[in-house]
């Protein structure tokens, strides 16, 4: 049987500071500029994971989409959805919260929510004109 890609769409607010605590505030500001602001900023994220896998032919589904929104809810958007990355995400602890990094730990959590038998791809928004996509390809 072909594979098939399913998609679920979701969107979070966060705020996040982008700044190394090892440089000197003039390194830190050349460098990360307004995302460097000491009061931090927010951005409203949209969210894009793409699963791939064979359908399953007793029930039709790939996943049971219902499912995936449960567990995006739970492990992601509790865990998000306003917060500071910074402050409240233990995975930003001492990791920049960039929207690369974020995708990373985005897809890690998931990895290991999902069934290994689904391919599993992460697409986040910043803006609507920045994003970025983890892993770069899925076979």
């Amino acid at each position: 049987m072909e594979e098939i890609a399913v998609y679920r769409k979701e969107h979070f607010n966060a705020a996040h500071r982008l700044y190394r605590p090892d440089w000197s505030n003039e390194q830190n500001e050349l460098v990360f500029g307004k995302c460097n602001n000491h009061n931090f900023h927010g951005h409203n994220y949209e969210l894009i994971i793409k699963l791939v896998g064979k359908i399953n032919p007793d029930t039709g589904y790939m996943i049971d989409l219902k499912v995936l929104s449960d567990i995006i809810k739970e492990h992601i958007l509790k865990k998000f959805d306003h917060k500071n990355l910074n402050l409240d995400v233990p995975e930003f602890a001492q990791l920049n919260p960039t929207a690369e990094n974020i995708a990373i730990v985005i897809y890690n959590i998931l990895r290991q929510q999902l069934p290994a038998q689904y391919k599993l791809q992460i697409k986040l928004y910043e803006t609507e004109r920045n994003f970025v996509e983890y892993p770069v390809s899925i076979l």
